[in-house]
C-alpha cells in the first residue's frame, strides 16, 4: 500500500500533532498549577520540570521554565498554543 501526501494533508497532520502536544502540555500546566499556587518560583520550577519530563518525555528550556513557573506560582493559568 502506498500513501501519498498532498500539501493540505501534511498541513492537517501538522496541525493535529500540534493540537495534541498542546493538550498534553495543558495537562501538565494544570496539574502543576493546582500544586504550585503560592509556592516559591524555584520550587515550582522543579515541580514543572519533573512533571514535564514525566509526561512529555523531554526537557523544558530555562527561559520558558522560569516564565511559566512564575505565572503558575502566582496562581495564573498557562495555556500553551501549538505553533503551526
Amino acid at each position: 500500500m502506498r500513501i501519498e501526501w498532498d500539501e493540505n494533508g501534511m498541513k492537517r497532520l501538522e496541525r493535529e500533532v500540534g493540537q495534541q502536544a498542546a493538550k498534553e502540555m495543558q495537562t501538565v500546566m494544570d496539574r502543576v498549577l493546582r500544586a504550585a499556587r503560592g509556592r516559591p518560583v524555584a520550587e515550582v520550577k522543579r515541580m514543572l520540570r519533573r512533571e514535564w519530563r514525566s509526561v512529555l518525555g523531554g526537557d523544558i528550556t530555562d527561559p520558558e521554565l522560569t516564565q511559566w513557573a512564575a505565572l503558575l506560582a502566582a496562581g495564573k493559568r498557562v495555556v500553551p498554543t501549538p505553533e503551526v
